[in-house]
């Protein structure tokens, strides 16, 4: 028998850490998975095999989304479907994706997000060659736009069935290759930022398909936003600056169920918690959950942790952020990287300097400084990861919305913005 050396059972481990500190552009590589095929753009395609057993692991605590590829396969509702998505790339979206596929879809992928793309996750998607996958984590803004025209403009395949996350997909398809929405069939969006921009387009009379907004389901509202952002707040926290959240004074702003759930996690752990709040009943929700209800400019000197959760825009200033006490950690919750007012801080007299992966401290010329995680995107995706459970019933929320809109009789749907009927969100939550 052929003995296994231990230096040859830590190969692999060594290669998946070495790869990740590849400086090179994927854009300047020429990759081919063991198929032979180079459609795709990733960090390293020699990732794969890890990327597959995180997928595995995903697979086993989405019971509703496996329970959905089991009973529909046989039938292909999704047969004729070619669906482009863009959308955080992790082992648990990857299992959407492949879903998507064993319902009869043909897919490709970009990322919604520059720093939540798991390197190895893409490589498994571009080593399976079912959806060719373009993103890696670390993009720039021109290499983000770069993956989603790559993902768009193909010869010979052009989409019938969007799956987007922020509207970002959406809008670049308006704004590019308006002619394709003639062969669009709808249009299936996540995130609260991107249901603003389709009700926007909507009311200007410009929406020229069907839109589902999966974001204001049941299901995405009282599971995903909630006890997904009440678990994975912590640990984005915990994984970027080692804090102790006991004693600790903490400033929520918004009291949605983001929201919700931040105040939930770091109250239990012995925070002192200040949530601000302009919607007057989600204002009364903090109140009687017992948070003190403050303005901004009233705590920011003292607070140890801002954190942003509204989805708007301009939620913290530049003068918020020069009255913030030394060492206070400045983190977003909510979708876009708008929230905090990170371009402010981008001048000659502040210095910036990084600590960690996704961890910046931007100093004043008095010798201030505060934390800045992820540059002011999603806190949670772009530092550590989410509930594998609970993005289960998000995701087979997605895969029902799209099968829905693409096997709709003509006349269901009109060029507008729909919800999902309430009984096939409790449908995917009960598989």
């Amino acid at each position: 028998k052929t003995q296994i050396t231990l230096a040859e059972k830590l190969e692999p481990a060594a290669s998946y850490t070495d790869s990740s500190d590849d400086e090179t552009s994927p854009r300047d590589k020429q990759q081919k998975n063991s198929k032979g095929n180079g459609d795709f753009c990733i960090k390293n395609i020699k990732q794969a095999d890890f990327g597959r057993r995180e997928i595995e692991i995903a697979e086993q605590e989405m019971p509703a989304l496996m329970a959905l590829r089991k009973r529909a396969q046989g039938e292909k509702p999704l047969a004729g479907a070619k669906v482009v998505g863009c959308t955080h790339i992790t082992a648990q979206t990857a299992v959407l994706m492949e879903t998507l596929s064993a319902l009869g879809a043909q897919c490709r992928w970009a990322a919604c997000n520059i720093y939540s793309t798991q390197n190895e996750v893409a490589a498994a998607l571009a080593e399976g060659g079912e959806a060719p996958v373009f993103a890696w984590k670390g993009e720039s803004e021109d290499d983000f736009w770069w993956c989603i025209d790559r993902c768009v403009n193909v010869e010979g395949w052009q989409p019938n069935m969007i799956l987007d996350d922020g509207g970002d997909l959406t809008h670049w398809i308006y704004k590019k290759y308006p002619n394709m929405f003639k062969k669009i069939k709808g249009i299936v969006e996540e995130s609260v930022t991107g249901v603003h921009r389709l009700y926007q387009l909507s009311k200007a009379g410009k929406l020229c398909v069907p839109a589902m907004n999966v974001n204001d389901s049941v299901t995405k509202q009282k599971f995903d936003n909630l006890y997904c952002c009440r678990e994975s707040i912590l640990d984005g926290l915990k994984r970027t600056t080692d804090v102790m959240f006991g004693g600790k004074q903490v400033v929520v702003c918004g009291y949605g169920e983001v929201g919700k759930g931040c105040c939930a996690a770091l109250k239990a752990m012995g925070s002192i918690v200040y949530v601000t709040e302009i919607d007057p009943i989600c204002a009364l929700q903090a109140c009687m959950d017992g948070f003190r209800l403050v303005k901004l400019n009233e705590v920011i000197r003292q607070v140890d942790i801002v954190i942003t959760c509204t989805g708007n825009k301009n939620v913290v200033v530049r003068e918020n952020l020069d009255r913030m006490k030394n060492s206070c950690i400045v983190c977003n919750m909510g979708h876009s990287n708008t929230e905090i007012d990170v371009a402010s801080l981008r001048t000659p007299e502040l210095t910036w300097e990084r600590v960690r992966s996704q961890v910046d401290h931007v100093i004043w010329p008095d010798g201030k400084r505060i934390v800045l995680l992820a540059e002011g995107r999603l806190l949670n995706l772009s530092c550590s990861t989410v509930p594998t459970f609970v993005l289960s019933i998000t995701a087979t929320t997605q895969a029902l919305a799209l099968i829905e809109l693409y096997n709709a009789p003509e006349g269901r749907y009109k060029q507008d913005v729909y919800l999902l009927p309430k009984k096939m969100g409790k449908t995917s939550s009960s598989f």
